[in-house]
């Protein structure tokens, strides 16, 4: 489960989420008792229900609960709250090691003293009956005290060597959390014993040991692999690089003492942690005196200064050397190759990546960090780590962008507001409402620390907005004249002085006939590089790299010109675009790190479904299209619905014949509205520049008529039952969305909702006297009621959050949308107004708007079944990563470009 701040469990009130793992979600809380912060470690419902997860949780409160040592993580209090187990602990400021180790290796000083201390802890804890099992970087927190030893959810008890404590009555192991094929632990760190499912003890805590202290001296792994099983074979066969050849400061009795810990068999090794703590403190101390015998080795130059050869002789020697030396650096090639590298991140079944039509993924510029988008939130994954964790504050969060210097990550709330977060803690800043305004966005990226350029919706050009005072400035508009439509995928150069985007053009059959442009931000210059692409990104290599026809695609680039230099290559097949939006789902490094995700043709298609009202599904149309926005006609017989790719266009389909009969033409057509009388549709199109009114005979015949001219996006929304009023969305760079009426009979439109908030999504009643609607004016979207016209009274329809309100036919019911629940609210109209409490219908995993003007459900009129949007392609699972991409496509080009 997620928790709000402001949450109580008990004493304790919940501030902001501090991170999630495999075992639960942690929270920064306050204890209002003794007014202190503490971290909470929440068990997930779902896994508190299965008696070998709540075994294990309660193993860890056990295991923590027996320590008490300044170096291991102190335990407060295990409670049940609301049916909620969780663990109250210290909470600690700092790092993780590994994230320290992230950035750099360790000063030798303070590689002795971590080391001495979670030799102490560790200690501590096996002479306690406790053994870690998953003891790695992640687990041990530098605060500025010293390190402390974190997470015993992998510990195991035995009894203790004494036999004194009643810990030994416990099981030393469950079955439920060891079962065949499960091994318990952290690959890169676990023992050979761990791998090959036998005995865990306290020296298989001392090989992890040793395996981070490697890691903190040298900023090297022990073992590495290209995948899981070469990395086990690592393990199991072979010895680390001699830790003093890669720290040659580091004294020889260290790697004595850590290659000792890394013995393949456990009586090969430290046998105590008391042990290993004795003899680091040796070492510390030695060196601390500087004896000669713990100094570093002698390298190749003091060997060579020990022969004693006459001063000539070595004059000779030095020249040749010399000589030898200037004919390899003319002999050799201008760098060194490096080995390209393939892996695959796998992401949770539980909570997949979608691939939207927004950017799902971000790199860091130097490849240590990669940021991905699930369904629910955003995740930070460290390359050289195998655990990702989600960032706060990034619920509902799409399109990733990292800053120029990667310590903040940009991104677009669910409810369309730009935000950045600091990727070292803390809470998301708002930067800019411009993407909730037009109702989603088409990319950004940061041009300098404190600028970002974007494509704030489907019909606009690029924005600047600056990231500390949130104004906003438009750069360049579409020329529409040239038949330009919109700018979307802007992706800034290294210097932030030009951008590249995709150029959308009214004649387009599908993003394969995009252009790629660029634009000095300097001069103002423009140039279109590339006919036939989108979402084009800068490499370091000298080339940009875009994608087409589901290919990533690479053609050398002057920079300082503007200019394409020759002829483009295919570099790799098989990468998911979105077909609507043309955004390519890759992310490129400028240190040569390549994330992509993988998709097939049919990834994004969509089938409709008829649901009933306790959820059972049958199909409706046997058609696989990207369906959006349903609409069923006055008389249940028909549907309108948007069907997109690049451009959204209306069809209707008949029920009887089974058959979709293009409606409309020209530009993008989307949002589908029939009038009462069943002979039109009306629907918001931008072939003559931002998207207006329009409605068009639903037969197919006539030409479309426009209904409004204005500047702002605007979206029909719903038509009065008297067919005199039309309720549309209007959206501006200097409002957010706001509700008007547009009269038919006059010809004009005049506000109903205009506030600071956005008003969206708004549904007249079958008797016409109420529209029901979203706003956020409560801090979270919520579907609410009010008279038509205004005065009469206003409700708060749902209570924890929702979206596409729609009337049963007989107007005694309201539904919405709240994730993947469909909600109904009874409403009954008297003397005054009773709206029941919100009930649940039925739960299901249909296709959600990608936008928050755009509907994606619609009930029939007898109120007995819906249709709804189903993917029938599963979300992305994994996300493929090569390492040193840029060797592969420089071997693509006769002569890597410059």
């Amino acid at each position: 489960m997620s928790l709000s701040s402001g949450t109580r469990l008990g004493p304790y009130e919940i501030v902001s989420l501090l991170g999630a793992g495999g075992m639960g979600e942690v929270y920064l809380a306050r204890d209002s008792r003794l007014d202190r912060s503490v971290a909470i470690k929440i068990l997930p419902a779902e896994l508190a229900s299965q008696p070998e997860k709540r075994d294990r949780f309660e193993r860890e409160a056990r295991a923590v609960g027996s320590l008490n040592h300044p170096h291991i993580c102190v335990l407060h209090d295990i409670r049940e709250d609301q049916g909620v187990h969780f663990l109250v602990m210290e909470y600690l400021e700092g790092e993780t090691l590994a994230q320290r180790l992230s950035r750099v290796a360790l000063p030798l000083d303070l590689v002795l003293r971590y080391a001495v201390e979670m030799a102490e802890a560790l200690e501590q804890a096996h002479r306690r009956g406790v053994v870690h099992r998953d003891l790695k970087p992640a687990n041990v927190m530098v605060t500025k005290p010293g390190v402390k030893l974190l997470d015993f959810g992998l510990a195991k008890f035995r009894a203790e060597t004494s036999g004194a404590s009643g810990l030994s009555s416990l099981p030393t192991e469950s079955r439920g959390l060891t079962a065949e094929g499960v091994i318990p632990g952290t690959l890169q760190y676990m023992a050979p014993e761990q791998l090959e499912g036998k005995e865990a003890d306290a020296r298989t805590d001392l090989f992890a040991f040793g395996a981070i202290v490697y890691e903190m001296a040298t900023g090297r792994r022990a073992f590495s692999g290209e995948s899981a099983a070469s990395l086990v074979a690592a393990i199991l066969e072979h010895e680390p690089a001699s830790l003093c050849s890669i720290q040659r400061a580091a004294p020889p009795l260290l790697e004595h003492v850590v290659k000792r810990c890394l013995a393949k068999d456990p009586d090969e090794r430290w046998q105590t942690a008391a042990d290993l703590a004795r003899e680091l403190k040796w070492v510390a101390e030695s060196r601390d005196k500087g004896q000669p015998s713990l100094a570093p080795k002698p390298g190749a130059a003091g060997a060579l200064a020990g022969l004693r050869l006459p001063i000539l002789a070595a004059g000779l020697v030095g020249v040749l050397i010399g000589a030898v030396a200037i004919l390899i650096a003319v002999k050799s090639p201008a760098r060194k190759l490096r080995s390209v590298t393939r892996f695959s991140i796998e992401l949770p079944e539980s909570d997949p990546m979608p691939l939207a039509v927004q950017k799902v993924m971000a790199l860091s510029s130097d490849g240590s960090r990669l940021v991905y988008a699930s369904g629910r939130r955003l995740y930070l994954r460290d390359l050289n780590r195998f655990e990702a964790i989600v960032i706060p504050g990034s619920e509902g969060g799409n399109g990733p962008f990292f800053s120029p210097d990667g310590q903040w990550l940009g991104f677009t709330a669910s409810n369309g507001t730009l935000k950045k977060v600091p990727l070292s803690g803390g809470a998301p800043l708002v930067m800019r409402d411009v993407l909730a305004q037009f109702g989603g966005g088409y990319g950004a990226t940061f041009a300098s620390e404190d600028t970002i350029l974007l494509s704030p919706s489907t019909s606009s050009g690029l924005w600047r907005v600056s990231a500390s005072a949130g104004t906003a400035e438009v750069v360049t508009t579409p020329d529409r004249a040239a038949g330009e439509t919109s700018y979307r995928w802007p992706e800034a150069l290294p210097d932030g002085k030009t951008v590249l985007f995709t150029i959308k053009t009214s004649d387009m059959e599908s993003f394969d006939e995009g252009s790629v442009a660029a634009l000095s931000l300097q001069s103002g210059t423009r140039r279109v590089l590339v006919h036939g692409g989108t979402h084009a990104v800068y490499s370091a290599t000298g080339h940009i790299v875009y994608a087409r026809g589901g290919a990533l695609l690479a053609a050398p680039f002057d920079r300082d010109r503007l200019e394409v230099t020759g002829p483009p290559q295919s570099i790799l097949e098989g990468v998911a675009v979105e077909p609507t939006s043309g955004v390519a789902h890759f992310t490129l490094s400028q240190n040569g790190t390549l994330a992509y995700a993988p998709a097939g043709p049919d990834a994004f298609d969509t089938t409709l479904v008829e649901v009933d009202r306790s959820g059972v599904t049958r199909p409706l149309a046997e058609q696989r299209r990207i369906f959006r926005s349903p609409r069923f006609s006055p008389d249940g017989k028909r549907l309108a619905v948007q069907i997109g790719a690049p451009f959204e266009n209306v069809w209707v389909w008949d029920e009887v014949r089974d058959t979709f009969a293009r409606l409309t033409l020209g530009g993008n057509n989307f949002l589908p509205v029939w009038t009462p009388d069943g002979r039109r549709i009306t629907f918001a199109s931008d072939r003559y520049g931002p998207a207006n009114l329009f409605w068009q005979a639903a037969e197919g015949g006539g030409e479309a008529e426009r209904l409004t001219e204005s500047e702002g996006l605007q979206w029909p929304q719903s038509w009065s039952p008297d067919g005199r009023v039309l309720a549309f969305v209007e959206l501006n760079p200097s409002t957010a969305g706001d509700l008007w009426c547009f009269l038919a009979g006059e010809r004009r439109a005049e506000p109903y909702l205009t506030t600071s908030f956005d008003e969206i999504l708004a549904r007249f009643s079958p008797d016409g006297r109420w529209i029901a609607y979203v706003s956020n004016e409560s801090g979270r979207y919520e579907v609410w009621l009010q008279t038509y016209p205004r005065g009469g009274g206003k409700w708060q329809i749902s209570t924890d959050g929702g979206n596409e309100p729609v009337w049963g036919p007989h107007g005694r019911e309201i539904f919405y949308r709240n994730g993947d629940q469909m909600m109904v609210v009874a409403i009954a109209a008297g003397s005054g107004l009773s709206v029941s409490k919100p009930r649940l219908l039925y739960k299901g995993n249909y296709e959600r708007a990608p936008t928050n003007v755009l509907g994606s459900y619609d009930i029939s009129p007898d109120g007995k079944h819906f249709v709804m949007i189903r993917s029938d392609q599963p979300a992305v699972t994994q996300i493929n990563v090569v390492l040193n991409w840029f060797e592969e496509l420089e071997s693509r080009f006769a002569v890597p470009a410059r």
